[in-house]
């Protein structure tokens, strides 16, 4: 191994993963503008159910799952980066349930049906998601990396890590 590419290795000791960790507080902003576009919308009776509190509740546990994450992986902590790829798959999947359905869904407001979530915020949901999981992936994939990385060059110097 070139003595550079050590000492990058050795600097890592004393510096914090912001890469990754920038990528999981980015992927929070997305959901957050998914959030406010989802429940800034009243249209009749549709959003008040069950699933709209269910879907309350996760984002609550997204966003502090998310950021703790952010702050595993700027530790380079390698289950935090584990974390942050389900939780990208969960954001995923979460397009099948509430924009889809909401998507499809009418209500009869004043005897006229009315969509209750139309083209452009369907599409404008879909790509919040898709982009926090996108994030998600790529602060995990890159966490991934330099743990490992940092991993294997402490166990060269006999050095336990924190």
């Amino acid at each position: 191994m070139n003595e550079e590419k050590t000492i990058q290795l050795d600097r890592m000791r004393y510096t914090k993963n912001k890469f990754s960790s920038g990528f999981a507080l980015l992927a929070i902003l997305f959901d957050v503008f998914f959030f406010i576009s989802v429940y800034g919308s009243d249209v009749g009776s549709w959003y008040y159910t069950i699933l709209v509190g269910a879907s309350i509740l996760y984002n609550l546990i997204f966003m502090l799952a998310a950021f703790l994450s952010s702050e595993g992986v700027k530790n380079y902590k390698l289950g935090y980066s584990y974390l942050m790829i389900v939780l990208g798959v969960i954001q995923i999947v979460r397009i099948f349930i509430y924009p889809m359905r909401a998507h499809a869904a009418t209500v009869m407001v004043q005897d006229v049906p009315v969509a209750v979530m139309g083209d452009g915020q369907f599409i404008r949901l879909i790509v919040y998601l898709v982009l926090s999981a996108a994030c998600l992936f790529i602060g995990a994939v890159v966490g991934i990396q330099r743990s490992r990385a940092l991993s294997a060059h402490l166990a060269t110097l006999d050095v336990k890590p924190a």
